[in-house]
């Protein structure tokens, strides 16, 4: 069962149990769920139970314990939990994991630029606001761009100018009064404006430099942000959706496509798939691209230690085989999710590095 489905099988739950009146409360658009953090209870944990407690006029616990009745037993959920003031946790049954990598990978190959992104608006509109400086300008378009990837509606509105460098900064964002949550920014140091970003870095380095680190810390800009190596994080991202086109291009001259015809053996990669839309939720929910840029670390970082484990090209006299193919589809896969990642911070991701 993958992030999604688990996401459908909680929402079908609140939408019965309000069919059977076991719940009085309006049926979300959607339900959350996300990787528990290191310690916790499952594979995933939900808080609709705490979403739901108001307009339902009942306890958290009890609500989760409507719904967890509505859950336990749907195939690929092993064992339900209630943790907490009310969280759902779900440990998924392990036999369906093969299953649920096909899955996620043809779903991202299906989707590509699209995967992990929320079709429909949600209908909730955000108003944003930044003052007079570039990082605060560059953070907040960007929390703008996460937030329409959730289906939200961004109001659109022209703010100060920042620089006349960078036309594209302008009127891409509408007032912010933080009735949403204030977005706190450390600004950059003195002198580092637009201009000297843009000249002295270009366009996308200065943008990872800008949004990597959280808005409340230092964003270094220093030049080790154009070193070409592994030592340079956002060299290293480019890098891997490079490689992986380089891959399809290399598998076509070989007469052979991608095609996910059996499991791949690369569970770091594979959950780092995965586990990407709800990185793209939770970034929009917490104002944070932050989260984005590192998790497109952890999915480069992932992609290189599989491609280093086994080729996904033949090598010396192998013919292409569907271990070949399928492995070729998990590498376009991680390929996808590491541009449209890099789109959603608005920088290029060049198939040639």
């Amino acid at each position: 069962m993958t992030p999604a489905e688990l996401s459908r099988t909680v929402l079908h739950a609140v939408r019965r149990a309000v069919d059977e009146d076991a719940l009085r409360a309006p049926v979300p658009a959607r339900v959350r769920v996300e990787r528990t953090r290191p310690g916790g209870s499952g594979d995933y944990a939900c808080a609709v139970a705490l979403q739901l407690a108001g307009p339902a006029a009942l306890p958290p616990l009890d609500v989760a314990r409507i719904l967890r009745d509505r859950v336990t037993g749907t195939p690929g959920i092993g064992r339900v939990e209630i943790t907490g003031p009310g969280f759902l946790n779900f440990t998924l049954d392990a036999p369906a994991d093969a299953a649920a990598r096909a899955f996620v990978v043809r779903e991202v190959r299906e989707k590509g630029l699209r995967y992990g992104r929320v079709t429909a608006q949600t209908g909730q509109l955000h108003r944003l606001h930044h003052r007079r400086e570039v990082r605060a300008a560059v953070f907040t378009e960007t929390v703008g761009r996460v937030l329409r990837t959730q289906g939200g509606q961004v109001l659109a509105g022209c703010t100060e100018d920042v620089d006349s460098d960078w036309e594209w900064l302008r009127a891409r964002v509408g007032p912010y009064d933080g009735a949403a949550g204030s977005i706190e920014i450390r600004p950059v140091p003195a002198g580092a404006t637009a201009g000297e970003l843009l000249t002295r870095l270009g366009a996308d380095a200065a943008l990872w430099g800008l949004l990597r680190p959280a808005g409340h810390d230092r964003a270094p800009l220093g030049d080790d942000l154009l070193v070409q190596g592994g030592t340079n994080p956002f060299f290293l991202v480019r890098y891997a959706r490079a490689r992986a086109d380089a891959l399809t291009r290399g598998a076509a001259r070989l007469g052979f496509a991608a095609a996910y015809e059996e499991d791949v053996e690369a569970p770091a990669l594979h959950a780092a798939l995965a586990d990407y839309p709800g990185v793209l939720a939770a970034a929009a929910r917490h104002h944070a691209p932050d989260r984005v840029a590192r998790h497109l670390e952890t999915v480069a970082h992932a992609f290189f230690d599989f491609h280093d484990a086994c080729s996904p090209l033949p090598v010396g006299d192998e013919k292409p085989s569907a271990a070949h193919r399928s492995r070729l589809a998990l590498a376009e896969a991680a390929g996808s999710v590491l541009a449209g990642g890099l789109f959603v911070l608005g920088i290029s991701a060049p198939r040639h590095l």
